[in-house]
């Protein structure tokens, strides 16, 4: 079974190494989504970017 701390760590490290890269990515992610939802959900959807990037330590920047 996988390590999923292990996991999370490694993930924080990189966005950490690749911030900027990971930012755009969220935010694709999100225009996405967004997109396929009609809009309907956009604020959920804007608040999850801001969690994610806030976790991956994005949000230091």
């Amino acid at each position: 079974m996988p390590d999923f701390g292990e996991l999370a760590d490694k993930a924080k490290e990189f966005a950490g190494e690749h911030s900027d890269q990971v930012k755009e990515g969220v935010d694709k992610v999100g225009d996405f989504a967004d997109q396929k939802t009609g809009g309907r959900f956009g604020d959920q959807i804007k608040e999850g970017e801001k969690q994610a990037d806030d976790y991956l330590g994005g949000g230091q920047n």
